[in-house]
């Protein structure tokens, strides 16, 4: 185990992937930015393409602007990110945001099961998407959301899941990749073990998409939805992607349905039709700009192809490992994220007795700035295609001094607004 900085730098060398950094915008080289699981770097591509589709696009073609590739764009993009989670380029839409998505794609599968109580998740599981099952249970009529409960808060066992699963489960509803630890799902067998009792499964893959190699249709999956703004570098609030398996297409209801899911929209018929395939799953006009914005960083991730973005981000994740076991465990630190690096995400959690003040130590005096999710986990996303070796050195060595100086203590008590 060498975590030395000339040992960064000759991972450095040797990464294949390296010459990617130089496509995002990186306008202060000392910063060290450890959160690319919550908004990825701007590619200097998206801003080119922002240009041109205000300027030009807005600014010339105006209304034309439907008719010569936005109206497309939703299923276009879509098509382009399937690539990215082994999905058909006819599966997948890009439209609204997470959340909305995830309530589609939940009550869809709550009208498909109507006789079943049960919709199963856990507390690993971001709780935005909870609130929105409770949401889901209440509309659907009497059903139950059960919370599994993680034995140790970093992962969740299949056996575990297996067993809260009965012939009145209507859906499961997990994230692929939790967003505290980084806990990673076996797609295939969690899928698997949901199929057995005759429910369906919806995967939130907000914090695995763009990072780690997915393959739905080898897992046979049903739905999934995830966001654009983290691995996939398409900027705050970008509209999100929603998953549906080919042959449940037509027997899915849309809850949320609009003029984009209308047959013939520019009819303006006042009876509803619903489109088929993909666009029978989308609601309103899309926000354009910020869809076109994620096409950049797609064809980014799809040059660099998902098996080399994932085994450097398997080296990267483990080298921040080590470098944890041997500066920062003596300092206090426990790791929050899985050691095996076959169910670890992108991100890597570590925990501290103080670790909100450290977290904001970093930010606003190391020049490092990773993110803290509560109660106790400094949350580090190394992104493979910009976050180099060296940054993740660094950004430990000035994480060991903050403590080892306490200057961490003067933030003792401050709560910013967003962490």
């Amino acid at each position: 185990m060498d975590t030395s900085r000339g040992h960064a730098e000759r991972l450095d060398r040797e990464d294949d992937l390296g010459a990617f950094r130089e496509r995002f915008v990186i306008r202060d080289p000392d910063l060290i930015y450890m959160d690319g699981n919550s908004l990825g770097r701007l590619p200097k591509a998206t801003m080119a393409r922002m240009l041109a589709a205000v300027d030009t696009e807005w600014g010339d073609r105006l209304i034309r602007g439907w008719n010569e590739g936005w109206y497309e764009a939703s299923l276009r993009v879509g098509g382009k990110l399937a690539g990215l989670i082994g999905a058909d380029p006819d599966e997948v839409a890009i439209a609204d945001s997470t959340s909305v998505n995830l309530y589609k794609a939940a009550m869809a599968a709550a009208l498909a099961r109507p006789e079943r109580k049960k919709i199963v998740t856990d507390d690993l599981n971001f709780p935005s998407d909870i609130y929105i099952l409770q949401g889901v249970a209440r509309q659907a009529g009497e059903r139950e959301v059960v919370i599994l409960r993680s034995p140790d808060g970093i992962s969740l066992p299949a056996d575990q899941i297996e067993g809260a699963l009965d012939d009145d489960t209507a859906f499961l509803a997990i994230s692929h990749t939790a967003f505290k630890s980084g806990f990673t799902h076996d797609l295939a067998q969690v899928t698997r073990l949901t199929h057995q009792v005759g429910a369906l499964v919806v995967w939130d893959m907000s914090h695995s998409v763009g990072v780690i190699e997915a393959n739905l249709h080898a897992a046979e999956a049903d739905l999934a939805v995830g966001c654009t703004y983290k691995y996939l570098n398409g900027g705050p609030g970008s509209p999100a992607f929603l998953f549906v398996r080919r042959d449940l297409q037509p027997g899915l209801v849309n809850p949320i349905t609009g003029w984009f899911s209308q047959d013939q929209p520019f009819e303006m018929s006042l009876g509803y039709k619903s489109a088929s395939g993909m666009r029978r799953f989308l609601t309103g006009t899309p926000p354009t700009l910020s869809l076109l914005a994620i096409e950049p960083g797609v064809d980014m991730l799809r040059e660099a192809g998902m098996a080399r973005v994932r085994a450097k981000s398997v080296r990267q994740t483990g080298y921040l490992i080590d470098l944890w076991r041997d500066r920062l465990a003596p300092l206090g630190f426990s790791l929050k994220s899985p050691q095996d690096a076959a169910v670890r995400g992108g991100h890597v959690a570590l925990g501290h007795e103080y670790a909100l003040a450290i977290d904001q130590a970093l930010i606003q005096e190391a020049g490092v700035l990773p993110d803290f999710r509560p109660p106790e986990n400094i949350r580090f996303g190394l992104s493979p295609l910009y976050t180099s070796f060296v940054e993740i050195h660094q950004a430990v060595e000035r994480l060991a001094r903050i403590v080892t100086e306490k200057r961490y203590q003067a933030y003792l008590g401050d709560t910013p607004t967003v962490t």
